[in-house]
Parts: C-alpha cells; structure tokens; sequence
C-alpha cells in the first residue's frame, strides 16, 4: 500500500522556526519531523511514499532525495498553488490506484497504522480516519461516532458550547482512490471542512477509530518543546540516534564530552557536538548535530539546533534555538525565547522571556532585549576588526569564508602577482592558511609559503623581495577557539583602507577573478628566509657594544616560531638567552596565557641573575618586560623607557604614538625627538611609522616599531633593540625603570547602542564648539588639568573614554565629567551638564 506524507506546512505559528524552513523539518531529537513520519511508516511496512510539497520544496526533496537511505522508495507531487490538504492529495492521483493512507508530516506520533488499515478494510469505508482523545479538543476538528465507529457529524475548531467529543480528527486517513474524484481542481480543498461533510452527505461509507499511542500537533511553539521533551522521556517511540547511557541521556557519534557527570537526565547530545570543560548539561536539553557549548556554559529545557556555538558562561533556559547561531560568551536567554537560524548574540546580552528572534538578525553586546526582533537588524557590513579578520574557528572564520577571503585579496592584486603567506603553530591555523592559499592560487596569484614563522619574518620577505602582499595566521592569545588573518602591504604596514575596501567590495559582491586551468597560482617554499631575517637585522646594530655588555637574560618564547628566529640574533650578540616555551607541533601542551607566562618567568629571572626577561606573545609581535628583580615592567612604562633610552642614545627624529597615549612622552621627548599623534589604530601607527625621519613608534600593550627596519610590530627587533639601547647603560633595569613619570592615564569603557553612536559624536562635537579640541580620532578636549576622549569603538557598542590630568584625581574627575556628558546626551534629557571645559573656568 502506498503512503501519502502532507509536507506542504509553512508553519506560521511556529515562527522564527519556519521563517525559513518547511514546518516538517523542524527538527525533533535531532531528526526533522518528517523524517521521524517516514521512519513510522518503514516499521509498518510501507516502502512507497508520494510527498506532497508546497512551501520551500527543496528544502524536502534535497535532504530526503529517492528515500534510498531510509529504505523507502520516495516520490514527489509539488503545488504551484495552494490547493489545501485534498487538494494537494488530488494533485498526486495519478500515482494513488488503490487504497492508500495519509499521514501528515508535521504531526509527531507512534500510532498502529497497521491497526487503522485492517479497520478500514473490515468495515469496507471509503474513508477511515484516525483519531486520538485529548483534553483540550479546541483546536482541532471534532468527529462524532456512533457505536459501531461511524461518522455521523464533523464540527471545526468548536467552542466548550459546541464540544460534544474528544475525539480529534489526527489527519491520518485511509482512502480509497475514487474519493479523489469528488475533488474539485479549480482551487483549495480541505479534507475535513469539505471533502469529509460532503462524503458524509452523499451517505459514502465514513469510519473513525481512535488510536492507541502517541500523537502530537507540532501547531505552535510551546508544542514544539513538548514533543522534544516527550521523545525524552519516551513517551513516543522514535528511532533516536547514538548511544543511550544512564537516566534516558543519548549521546550522538563523535560528540566530545569532557565531563560525562556533567550531563543530566533526559537529554540529548547530537552527532559531533562538543561540551568544553564545566559546561553542564540540564534536564530536557536537546542539542543536535555539531552544537557546541564553551566552559562554563548551561542549557536546561532547551532545544537547540545544529552547528550552533554557546559561548562561556551563556545560560539558556527554556528556550528554542535555531541552525548556525553563534550566542557570545555571558548570554543570558530566558525561559519561552525562539531564536531563528544565523542569529548573532553579543556578549552579555540578556534575551527576555518571550521574544521571538528572526533568523539572520544580530543582537548587540550587553544588549536587554524585551521585544521581538523581526525586521531590525545591525548586522555588520564590514569584514575587517581594527586589526584584520578574527573570529571563532568554524564559527565566525569558516573554510569557505577564509578561501572566499582570500580570492577576493587575489581579484585585488594583479594576476601573477606573489604572496607571502606565514602562520602560528596549531592546526586551526594552519587549515585557515591552506584554505587562503587555495584561494590565492584560484585567482592566479603564487604563493609563497613560509609554514610556521613569525609575522615579521613574511614581512620582512614582502619588504625585501618585491612581494605584492603578505598575510599571516594567528591565534588568539585571548581565546584558544579563535584565530586572526592579517594583510599586509609593502614595506610591511597592515593594508591601507585603499585596499581594504577592494577587498570588502569583492568579497560582498562575490565578483572573484577564476583563471583557467593553466592560469592557477603555484606555491614555492622559500629557503633560508629566518637567517636573511636575523643578518639584516644584525647589519643595523651596534653589535660590538652589545658583545661587549655581556647580557644574560631570560626569553620566554610563548610557544613562538621566534624560537627559530631569536638564536640566530643573541648568539652573534654574544648574548647568554635561558629560554623557555619555545615552539611546540600541533598536539603540543596547552598553549599558556599571558600572566601564566610572566609568572613562569619571574623567578627565572631571579634565580639566574639575568639582566632581565622578556615574553613574547604567541605570534611574536609583542613584547613584555621584566626587571633583573623579577618584576613585570607595566607596558605604559616599557613604551616610556624605550621613549627615554632612544632619547639618551642621541638620536633624532620622529616617534609616533597613537592619540590615546599618555602626555608623558611629550614630556620624555623634551623637544630632540619630534612626537607625531595618530588615529588609535594599528594600522594608522605603521603607516605613519614609513613616514621620512621617523625612528620609533608604539602603543601601549607590548607593540613597539622600529621602521628603518621594519615598519611593524616585532618582538625579536624590538629585544634587539632593548639591547643595543640598554648596552652603554650601567645602571640596573628596575633603577630606569623607578626614575620613569608615572602616567596618570585613566581609561574606561561606557556602553552605547549602535544606534545612539552618532548621535552622541555629533552632539558632542557641537557642545564643544569653540573649545581646544583635538579631531584625529574621536574628540580629544584639552583644558588646563589635562585632557579627556570620547572614542567610538568600531567593532562593538561601546564608548572608550579617557583621561589624563596632572594627578590621579584630575584624572578622575576629568573622566566622570565626560562621562556625565554623554550619559546625559545618551538619554536625552536636554540638560547638558557643564563641560570640563566650562568646570575649570
């Protein structure tokens, strides 16, 4: 007997779910519903199934296709119009010769049909329709039977006054193939608003049987859930995939788990999910296939759909999550929320009980969200942070976006141009690197490939041999899970907005250069690129005084392809370096964070009686210091005593410091070297570093730039350096670094909607007219105690404020002044309070 599947749902009651998608395939313990029908129908016996199809048909077709997989033989019927749920059975009547059953696919049961076909076929009806008590039968279409089972009355959607049964129509028939002729085809037609009465009237044989088993309408939300927490506590019978241990828990192939107690009863982990260390799994919690939850994170009466990642310490309680959603780390969802697929969550948003999130939207970080987000949305245009690419691994940074990436960079160059390509050591990285260089050669760029290195060594080849670009993978010393990609562009500066918006315009538009077969980009492995590095780097040194200091110092390399590099420069120093954590392959310990690494480094320092010590962050490019005592040198205080050492050395010319940096170097400068503020950017700091005369630049957090050698953050130029600045110097590291100014500098960070942004720039700028400001980034407002700043973040809602006044109480008071104004300005109230400015007068 053939089996019809109704699969044409659109589902609007179900919304965000099926904004997208077929209601059938909404998915129940990791399987779509209608999937779960077809198993049902296997285990009776039907091997021949003719799908009706309506609203996004091929979302069905291409994930079912033949049935082979099933073991079903599988057809397909598609309405170009809606013809309702027997119209849309008539327009498959050519395949329907005998009697044949109709299930929906967007219904949730175990029901017997083989119990409901051999009920038919006793009683010899040209309809049987299976039927199923509940307690509230408001919603459905009521059957009233006499005692033999025959229909003797239908009644839609009743109200209590008209309620004269429990029984329900389920939409599961048997029907015998000339009912179908009775079938108008001129427009919709419903089987039991129309065609059952109509049947019923003509006296046709129509039978009702109540069956046995489990039978659930997936019409809305809160039915949704339910049936995902019934299939838990098997309360239906389902073919639920993977292993099932203790207290109803099924755990899919693949899925990592780092605390298996950490799972609670029922509950179910798909295929490939991964839960990282402390994060906890709650009762009725259903996680499909590739879902991820970070430490710390907690699900409980949630159901969550595949490849979505929970961030560190997200809570999500009794809530619906869509595909591919990617919720930041301190989440908070509330009970009743319905994310749709593709959503973005910022950090520390907090979704309240209730909302419904459209698929594709993106929630702003440390947003409260009380109201349905269903037309807004601020998803980000801009493919580049401040400082290149970033995102998580197979989350935000994908293959398919990295190769895209990298052949809209290829469309950008000229075809036969070179690329220099380098990255950190780990396997995240190196797959985002491969997936680059593919993309490179597509367009008909080669590639050079540097494998393991550290980004100033691939600058270095870009500045020195001609290359058109460079770009570099790295990994996050803030997260593990994340990875950046930078670009660069000679003599080694991060790309200029220029070339930045080339890339965003081919990468939106997907206008990508393809060669042909003979035109793809080769790679090549260049030779000896660290020890021409390393000699260039010598040639422009004092190396006899550094010999003849005879330092010993201590390196802790950060797991670092500098351990490669940094020999190849302090051994011709005559350096003795006691160096720790050097380069490690993939599957190597567990990378160490910042403070871990200066903490392993302090009492090295002390116990060897180095001169002092250094760490290097994971791609090389940032340096931290240590004094002879073993303590950490703030890197406010390492900008300024680079600043003073260049000073006492005797050189001349510029030195360039991004806006936000402390006065103080004004003052160290003292009118011998020439002070140059730029935008708070890193990419604005090199770029101004290539500029004639210029002999130093850096910021605070352990970047410091020497541009005759190379315009770029550089931790093995930047020790290099320190040496050659510190060799005709007697006096003890901590001594230099005690007689430094103390900065005063405050900086904190003040939340701000996207929206209210320019909003707050604009306003302020007008009720500072006339005053001593400062406009190269942001709005500087200098007085007579100091200086205060309001600077937009360009990745996320938030404010930088800082301030700077001659004592740590100016400091403070100039902040909170500024901050009363745009707070003031934020919840326009029309009141300005006074100005620092007008404070002082």
């Amino acid at each position: 007997m053939r089996a019809v599947v109704m699969a044409g749902g659109e589902g609007t009651r179900l919304r965000p779910l099926t904004s997208n998608q077929p209601k059938p395939m909404v998915p129940i313990v990791g399987k779509p519903c209608v999937e779960h029908v077809l198993d049902l129908l296997k285990r009776h016996g039907f091997e021949d199934v003719v799908v009706t199809l309506a609203f996004l048909p091929q979302a069905i077709r291409s994930y079912f296709g033949t049935g082979d997989t099933l073991g079903l033989n599988i057809e397909y019927s598609v309405e170009e119009l809606p013809l309702g749920t027997a119209g849309s059975v008539r327009l498959a009547s050519s395949k329907l010769d005998e009697t044949f059953l109709v299930i929906s696919g967007d219904a949730l049961c175990d029901v017997d049909l083989g119990a409901l076909v051999a009920f038919h076929k006793e009683k010899g009806a040209a309809v049987t329709i299976g039927l199923k008590s509940v307690e509230n039968p408001l919603e459905f279409g009521i059957v009233v039977m006499d005692e033999d089972g025959k229909v003797e009355r239908f009644l839609e959607k009743p109200s209590w006054g008209q309620v004269f049964s429990d029984t329900i129509n389920t939409g599961i028939y048997v029907l015998e193939p000339e009912v179908l002729t009775h079938i108008p085809t001129d427009g919709p037609y419903d089987f039991s608003k129309e065609l059952f009465p109509l049947l019923l009237e003509m006296g046709r044989p129509l039978y009702g049987v109540v069956l046995d088993g489990y039978w659930q309408d997936i019409g809305n939300l809160d039915q949704y859930r339910q049936a995902n927490f019934d299939a838990l506590d098997e309360k239906v019978r389902l073919n639920v995939g993977g292993i099932r241990l203790r207290g109803n828990v099924w755990l899919g192939e693949g899925a990592e788990i780092d605390d298996v107690e950490e799972l609670e009863g029922p509950a179910f982990i798909g295929n490939y999910s991964r839960i990282a260390r402390d994060a906890s799994v709650g009762p009725y919690t259903v996680l499909s296939n590739g879902v991820t939850l970070r430490e710390r994170a907690r699900t409980v009466r949630t159901v969550i759909d595949s490849a979505t990642h929970v961030g560190r310490s997200t809570l999500i309680e009794g809530a619906i999550v869509g595909r591919s959603c990617d919720i930041r780390d301190h989440v908070h969802i509330h009970e009743g929320v319905a994310i749709g697929d593709e959503v973005t969550i910022g950090s520390e948003a907090s979704v309240m009980p209730h909302v419904r999130i459209y698929p594709y939207k993106e929630v702003e970080t440390g947003s409260q969200l009380h109201e349905n987000l269903i037309w807004e949305s601020r998803a980000s245009t801009r493919l580049f942070g401040k400082d290149g690419v970033s995102g998580l691994v197979n989350v935000d940074l994908t293959p398919e976006t990295a190769v895209r990436l990298a052949a809209a960079l290829g469309t950008a160059l000229k075809r036969g141009g070179r690329v220099v390509a380098s990255r950190d050591s780990g396997p995240a990285c190196r797959m985002i690197k491969r997936c680059l260089i593919s993309g490179l050669n597509a367009t008909g760029v080669d590639v050079a490939d540097l494998r393991v290195s550290p980004p100033a060594v691939s600058r270095h080849v870009l500045k020195t041999q001609a290359f058109a670009a460079a770009i570099h993978v790295g990994q996050s010393h803030l997260d593990p899970e994340a990875v950046f990609i930078r670009i660069y562009e000679p003599p080694g500066i991060l790309l200029t907005q220029s070339l930045q918006k080339e890339i965003e315009k081919n990468f939106t538009r997907q206008e990508l250069r393809r060669v042909a077969a003979d035109g793809v980009g080769s790679v090549s492995y260049p030779a000896r690129v660290r020890e021409s590095y390393a000699q260039d780097l010598l040639d422009g040194l004092d190396a006899d005084a550094v010999r003849e200091r005879g330092f010993r110092i201590v390196i802790d390399y950060g797991y670092s392809a500098a351990s490669f590099v940094v020999p190849l420069v302090v051994g011709p120093l005559g350096v003795e370096a006691i160096s720790a954590h050097g380069f490690s392959a993939e599957g190597g310990p567990r990378p160490q964070t910042l403070v871990e690494a200066i903490g392993n480094t302090k009492p090295l320092v002390t116990a060897i009686g180095a001169d002092f010590g250094v760490v290097f962050d994971r791609g090389a490019e940032r340096l931290y210091l240590l004094d002879e005592l073993g303590r950490e040198v703030a890197v406010e205080q390492t900008l300024l005593l680079f600043l003073k050492l260049l000073g006492a050395s005797g050189a001349s010319g510029k030195v360039a410091f991004p806006i936000t940096v402390t006065s103080q170097v004004d003052a160290l400068a003292d009118g011998a070297l020439e002070v140059v503020r730029t935008p708070h950017s890193l990419a604005d700091l090199t770029h101004a570093a290539t500029a004639d005369g210029m002999v130093f630049a850096g910021a605070v957090g352990g970047g410091y730039v020497f541009p005759e050698f190379l315009p770029a953050y550089d931790a093995v130029a930047s020790l290099a350096k320190l040496l050659e600045l510190l060799a005709p110097v007697r006096q003890p590291l901590s001594e230099l670094v005690a007689e430094l100014p103390e900065s005063t500098l405050i900086h904190r960070q003040l939340a701000c909607p996207w929206a209210k942004k320019g909003l707050v720039m604009r306003l302020l700028n007008e009720q500072l007219a006339g005053r001593d400001v400062d406009l190269t980034d942001g709005i500087k407002l200098l007085d007579a105690r100091g200086w205060s700043q309001v600077l937009p973040d360009p990745d996320e809602p938030f404010l930088h404020l800082y301030a700077e006044g001659d004592s740590a109480e100016a400091s403070a008071e100039l902040e909170q002044e500024v901050r009363d104004l745009v707070e003031a300005i934020m919840q326009g109230d029309g009141a300005a309070p006074r100005t620092p400015v007008e404070a002082s007068s």
